[in-house]
């Protein structure tokens, strides 16, 4: 019970928190992580899959769903995604009633990313030198994507697990590409503009700056990179992966720097999965600049992470309710979700039944 005398503390009393990124709030019910849950539960399972599955439109030499065949690839493998969301022949064209009833066509390219031939591995489960090369490959495309003159953002994102909408448990990540820039970037887009206008400074610097003085919210870091939990997180145990060179792209991202992304991914992914000892799901982006040939100083680079348990592998967490009406609200506090993934150690908890 809360008393109304109470001097007002943000890890015991509600209170809302400000996302300087979107430019949006949130509620934060700390006390609420003490209430019994009744809820949606299934037994966990220790994920156990062959290195290579005969069955899998993802692996080596194995035909996709188009009826063609993959090549026996020996590294990261990208192609077009065979049921692409955005296509680039989609033919201009709009559609406006009253300013009410309002369309425009979108044109894009949808690539997949297949991390490694091995069917059994993830990105916890990789080698550094392997998610390195990944990151490398992502530069590639970006610097590919971003050359189209009719492409103003590229997306790069995955989905781990089955909860998060992943289809095939095959490593691996997509590229979606389009016309215009997706309404999280938008948002984005006019808060580091705004801070920048306002401040002479960047966003994110400063963010990072304020976040590595206190240590409350660390999770993973680096010489390059740098794993939290943002002040304002919604999900349970949402990160926010930050460079700490000021670099607005892939393009700009130099051998050292993926070196070091390499290592905290690694390390970040592996204190997920030993979290709850279980295949840590998550979905994951990158946020970069948009691709309008414009310099963009506004822009730094960043990932975010969001998985969806809460409080074990069987508690779930999803935007329902009041977060569908209202405003997305979080039980967990960031302080108390930092400190839990920095408990976690960076040995992944497979390893013991593997040998």
């Amino acid at each position: 019970m809360i008393n109304e005398m109470d001097v007002f503390d943000p890890k015991e009393h509600p209170h809302r928190r400000f996302n300087a990124l979107t430019g949006e709030w949130l509620l934060v019910s700390p006390h609420r992580a003490r209430r019994p849950w009744i809820g949606q539960e299934e037994a966990p399972t220790r994920e156990k899959r062959p290195p290579y599955d005969p069955s899998c439109y993802l692996c080596p030499g194995n035909r996709r769903a188009d009826g063609s065949a993959n090549p026996a690839y020996d590294e990261t493998f990208v192609f077009d995604n065979d049921f692409p969301a955005l296509v680039s022949g989609t033919p201009s064209g709009s559609q406006d009633q009253e300013g009410l009833l309002c369309a425009r066509s979108e044109r894009g390219v949808c690539r997949v990313v297949c991390f490694s031939p091995r069917h059994d591995l993830d990105v916890p489960r990789m080698e550094r030198s392997q998610i390195e090369r990944v990151i490398e490959v992502w530069g590639e495309q970006f610097e590919e994507l971003s050359a189209l003159p009719w492409i103003r953002y590229v997306q790069i994102f995955e989905n781990r697990g089955a909860m998060m909408g992943c289809s095939n448990p095959h490593p691996h990540c997509q590229i979606w590409a389009g016309e215009s820039i997706p309404n999280e970037p938008s948002k984005e887009q006019r808060t580091q503009s705004e801070f920048l206008a306002r401040e002479s400074d960047c966003l994110l610097c400063r963010y990072l700056a304020l976040e590595l003085s206190q240590k409350e919210r660390i999770v993973e870091e680096n010489d390059e990179f740098v794993a939290l939990v943002p002040y304002w997180a919604v999900w349970p145990f949402e990160t926010l992966v930050v460079s700490r060179r000021h670099v607005s792209a892939f393009d700009q991202v130099d051998r050292t720097q993926r070196t070091g992304l390499a290592d905290l991914m690694k390390n970040l992914t592996t204190r997920y999965d030993n979290l709850f000892q279980t295949p840590f799901p998550y979905s994951m982006g990158f946020h970069q600049r948009p691709t309008d040939g414009r310099d963009h100083p506004e822009w730094h680079l960043h990932a975010h992470y969001y998985p969806p348990l809460l409080r074990s592998s069987t508690v779930r967490k999803f935007m329902v309710g009041y977060e569908m009406l209202g405003t997305p609200q979080r039980d967990i506090t960031a302080e108390s979700a930092a400190e839990r993934l920095r408990g976690c150690s960076t040995e992944h908890y497979g390893r013991a039944w593997d040998l």
